[in-house]
């Protein structure tokens, strides 16, 4: 009888131990996935995403890219967990994120930069601005402020100082400005209904506008406003999230940044 229970003893150890190997196995599976799922907005990260593909095929990765067209369900599905990473937004707009949605994410790299402008389907020149004339900016606090900031380049108005500003902290508008806030994908839309709208880059381009030919008023390029890979907090150091980082900072990357658009969006690396 002894024998007997010495021997079921050691069987279930045995078992006990084969499923402790079977699922650190699995846990160490989930650790190293090789489909990595990014939120993307049309133009132009979905764009060099096609890019990373093959070079993260090479690395044993699969990308599979969800495109969004809105600046707000990105950071949302990221923070559920529906996506891995996301490439759409600058350092300054997911900070605000963060704090405005209690949000637990962060950025790896840096990837390019795309200068904001001034665009009119009414007038040529900044100086053509009447009385009243209406303005177009993105209604998100981050894009806002920094739409304020290109006109205030241009004289159009003079703002208080701080980081983040809004058309309440104007100080100056002498031709009487009427500052309209609007959702940042609509402006190219609605351009033929003000007299002038301040867009993203990324935008622009969708809306078949030049920055460097079209622009009245274009962002400098030493420009804060770096567009980023975000993924949570708690992924960044993880295999499929460097690999990602390394390929959107990859040479080939760079050159097909500075081919394809021809200076209107410009590598942050």
């Amino acid at each position: 009888m002894k024998k007997l229970i010495i021997i079921l003893l050691s069987i279930f150890t045995i078992f006990s131990l084969v499923g402790c190997k079977d699922s650190s196995k699995g846990t160490q599976g989930n650790n190293e996935k090789k489909e990595i799922v990014v939120g993307a907005s049309p133009v132009p990260h979905k764009e060099i995403l096609e890019k990373v593909k093959p070079i993260l095929e090479k690395e044993g990765y699969k990308l599979k890219i969800v495109e969004f067209t809105d600046y707000v369900t990105p950071n949302t599905a990221l923070q559920e967990g529906q996506l891995d990473a996301n490439f759409f937004q600058h350092v300054p707009y997911l900070k605000k994120s963060n704090e405005e949605k209690n949000l637990d994410l962060d950025y790896t790299v840096k990837v390019h930069i795309e200068p904001m402008g001034l665009y009119s389907r009414k007038i040529k020149n900044v100086n053509e601005l009447k009385k009243g004339s209406v303005i177009a900016i993105p209604n998100d606090a981050t894009n806002g402020s920094r739409a304020l900031r290109v006109l205030e380049s241009a004289g159009i108005i003079k703002l208080k100082s701080g980081e983040l500003v809004s058309k309440l902290d104007i100080v100056e508008n002498p031709r009487g400005i009427k500052i309209q806030e609007l959702d940042a994908p609509q402006l190219p839309r609605v351009l033929s209904e003000v007299d002038g709208a301040v867009i993203n880059t990324n935008f622009a381009i969708e809306g078949k506008l030049n920055p460097t030919k079209d622009a009245l008023v274009i962002e400098a390029k030493d420009s804060p406003y770096a567009n980023i890979l975000a993924v949570k907090k708690k992924d960044k150091d993880k295999g499929y999230i460097k690999a990602l980082s390394k390929a959107l900072n990859s040479e080939e990357i760079k050159k097909f940044i500075e081919e394809k658009y021809n200076g209107n969006i410009i590598p942050a690396f």
